[in-house]
């Protein structure tokens, strides 16, 4: 970082107050700190440390019931705690922009990528059509989309995540804004597809000298990006200073926790596995053909190709890959949200790639999910105790029966059976994963199976989820499958690993034998893409873990 280089914002005291009833009175409170041209500050935090508030409010993206009561944003000389709607407007984009952390909540569905990002020159320039269009295509180009015409054409569920994730930065980065606030833009990425985009914005910032606020839970990111490390606590900034010092020598004890609940590389002694095998995916295939006309010009994909692997009981079967690897497609095969088109999965005998949809519907009691968005996947109209009795309500158990044991499952999961009566909204994302998770176990399943359940949580919520899921393995005797593209997060809770690539199965084994002696290149190609490597293996012999 230049010393020299002009501070771009300064955060004084700054206090965001919450609305009556919360459990606390502010979001953030007397927050201070700068960032000057050309230095990427990382915030660091839990869910609910108020780091996203006070990049909302920096933006003044506040809900109504919530507002900056305290303090003051000075950017470029104009405190914008005080700015009208009309001045906000002026700094959104062209001096101040932000990426967020889920592109498809963020980009409207029903626009071309080309015309979202060429919206911010049509409202901010005069530039022509044809200009706007030449502009839109070398911001594609300029981070690394590759075929941008066609990118620019097409609508936001048509690319991978990480191409959303890309068009975000394009139209971010459009304006040349003087500070871009990135909020955790690489959480639900994979660890090559994280680590394109780190180098991306890392690039990016040092070509056009932008200031950059980097919003993250992960600290393998922050190893790899940050040039200063801000770590936030209940609203407050506990500590902050350069990245190197915050991270190899944390002072307040928060941070050393945030640090010690970091997963290490190394996978933990293998334990005795059972010979007898509780599921056995028999080469299991499924192709996806979409578009054409008539079957001509339908583009093909082959998801999942002839793959086999076998699920010891009570025992956790890992598996892992990039984006697009067909580990989803393969975890969906299992529980029959999609139907396999070749192959034999075989759960307690039955071949579930043979049941009809009404012996599915019986069985399922057997067999569960948890998703990786559990926002997402809870009905926001319905409370959690009710959410979590649906199951057994509907295999026959009695509804009052149903509720009641549905508060034992909260405590089951850590969370406090007296917030039963809540809605989705009014919990947590590591709150709600607990929601999903005891929603699945509901039915008292043999076998649970989590995609990505833990990708969006900070390190010590995910910390807290994996303990619980090892400690329920134990004490029910549950046996799960677990897809995960954090590779850091599999070897610590999974006994076998199978890392997938292209739909197929590349390399399987034990966790230690996998992760500690890599015999694929893509395998060792994933283990080298985990962000602060470095960081990482000083932190498996620090004091910390």
């Amino acid at each position: 970082m230049n010393v020299a280089s002009p501070t771009i914002l300064t955060i004084e005291g700054l206090g965001v107050r919450l609305p009556e009833g919360a459990d606390r009175s502010h979001a953030v409170s007397g927050a201070s700190l700068s960032i000057a041209a050309n230095e990427i500050l990382c915030v660091v935090g839990e869910s609910g440390s108020g780091k996203s508030v006070m990049a909302n409010a920096i933006m003044r993206l506040l809900p109504n019931e919530v507002g900056i009561d305290a303090g003051r944003v000075m950017f470029e000389g104009r405190d914008l705690a005080a700015a009208t709607p009309a001045e906000m407007r002026a700094v959104r984009g062209a001096g101040i922009a932000m990426i967020f952390q889920e592109p498809m909540t963020a980009l409207n569905p029903l626009r071309t990528i080309g015309d979202q990002i060429g919206e911010m020159f049509s409202i901010h320039t005069e530039l022509s059509s044809a200009a706007i269009r030449t502009r839109v295509l070398a911001l594609l180009e300029d981070v690394r989309i590759p075929d941008p015409e066609s990118a620019a054409k097409a609508y936001p569920h048509e690319l991978s995540g990480g191409q959303r994730q890309r068009a975000m930065i394009a139209m971010a980065l459009a304006l040349d804004p003087r500070l871009l606030i990135a909020d955790e833009p690489t959480t639900a990425l994979d660890v090559t597809t994280q680590a394109q985009i780190l180098t991306l914005i890392r690039e990016l910032q040092k070509r056009k000298k932008t200031a950059v606020l980097f919003i993250t839970h992960d600290f393998g990111v922050v190893a790899e990006i940050a040039d200063r490390v801000a770590v936030m606590q209940h609203g407050h900034i506990v500590e902050q200073g350069d990245a190197a010092e915050v991270l190899y020598r944390p002072q307040h004890p928060y941070t050393k926790q945030l640090i010690a609940a970091v997963p290490p590389l190394t996978a933990p002694p293998p334990r005795t596995l059972s010979d007898q095998m509780i599921l056995t995916i028999d080469s299991v295939s499924k192709t996806f053909r979409t578009g054409g006309f008539l079957g001509r010009g339908a583009r093909v994909t082959h998801a999942v190709k002839n793959v086999s692997l076998k699920l010891p009981r009570g025992a956790t079967l890992g598996i892992v890959g990039e984006s697009g690897s067909g580990k989803s497609t393969l975890a969906r095969c299992i529980v029959r949200l999609i139907d396999p088109d070749a192959g034999a999965i075989v759960l307690e005998g039955k071949d579930w790639a043979k049941l009809t949809r009404e012996q599915v519907r019986r069985e399922t009691r057997h067999i569960q999910m948890v998703f990786q968005d559990p926002f997402s996947s809870l009905n926001p109209r319905r409370k959690a105790a009710e959410l979590v009795a649906q199951g057994p309500i509907v295999h026959g158990t009695p509804r009052a029966q149903a509720i009641a044991d549905a508060k034992d499952l909260f405590a089951l999961v850590g969370l406090d059976p007296s917030a039963s009566d809540r809605f989705p909204h009014e919990f947590s994302g590591g709150q709600r994963q607990r929601i999903g998770l005891a929603r699945a176990l509901a039915l008292r399943p043999e076998v649970l199976v989590a995609d990505e359940a833990v990708s969006a949580l900070d390190v010590s919520v995910q910390a807290q989820v994996l303990k619980l899921l090892a400690g329920l393995r134990e004490r029910l005797g549950l046996s799960i499958v677990f897809i995960t593209h954090d590779l850091r997060v599999a070897a610590q809770i999974c006994d076998l690993v199978a890392v997938m690539k292209d739909g197929e199965v590349v390399e399987h084994g034990l966790a230690g034998d996998v992760f500690g002696n890599p015999q694929h290149p893509y395998t060792r190609a994933l283990l080298d893409s985990i962000p602060g490597g470095e960081f990482a293996r000083k932190h498996e012999t620090s004091v910390f873990t």
